[in-house]
């Protein structure tokens, strides 16, 4: 494949900065640089503007540090809170990833941010608060609080009684209902010798007749 020199006009991730000098394929110079003006052909020329162009690219480089490291400042203060569905053990369903992270930067807080700024060593798969690191530049890395939380309903079980709990209350009520009031008991016990009284008045009244007789 042919390769031909350019000199780039513009920041290019992955390919150089302004004022480089980068070999590619001609088709992709022809096709896609060329018309977008993100490069020019490597003339003698040309190369009496790649001072210029390093003027540019270092005000550019200036600004974007300036830039990343207020944004740094701002998001050390910042907790993005990223909710999530649990089961009943309350573990995560799925995991959050830092594009998921730079969707709720935008959602909260409107900050589009590159997720390829956001570094996760691995995804993260437990509730909580965490702190994440976002290398926003080469010479400016920060951390920024995430919160994670479940927003699936706790379920509460229904209260059940202790079976020793319904026997104590089940015999509590017999006891209850063998329990004479105080003042039924104390007619009962006045009643009592009347009804044995009672049951001696014959015999006594037999007796004194036998005894008038005998006289």
């Amino acid at each position: 494949m042919a390769k031909t020199e350019v000199i780039l006009t513009h920041n290019i991730v992955g390919l150089g900065a302004e004022s480089d000098q980068v070999r590619v394929a001609a088709g992709y110079a022809r096709n896609y640089l060329f018309p977008q003006h993100l490069a020019i052909p490597l003339t003698g020329a040309n190369k009496r503007r790649i001072e210029a162009l390093k003027q540019r690219r270092a005000v550019r480089e200036a600004e974007e540090l300036n830039h990343m490291t207020e944004l740094s400042q701002s998001l050390s203060k910042l907790t993005a809170v990223v909710a999530v569905k649990t089961g009943e053990d309350g573990k995560m369903f799925g995991s959050v990833t830092s594009g998921t992270i730079a969707d709720q930067l935008k959602n909260q807080f409107d900050v589009a941010l590159d997720k390829k700024k956001i570094h996760l060593e691995h995804p993260i798969r437990t509730l909580g608060e965490h702190e994440v690191e976002l290398r926003l530049h080469t010479d400016v890395v920060t951390k920024l609080k995430v919160r994670v939380e479940s927003i699936t309903p706790v379920q509460v079980p229904a209260e059940t009684s202790a079976p020793g709990a319904e026997q104590s209350s089940r015999g509590e009520r017999t006891e209850k209902r063998g329990k004479r009031p105080p003042a039924a008991a104390a007619a009962a016990e006045t009643a009592e010798p009347e009804k044995q009284d009672k049951k001696h008045r014959p015999a006594k009244a037999e007796k004194a007749e036998k005894s008038k007789k005998a006289g």
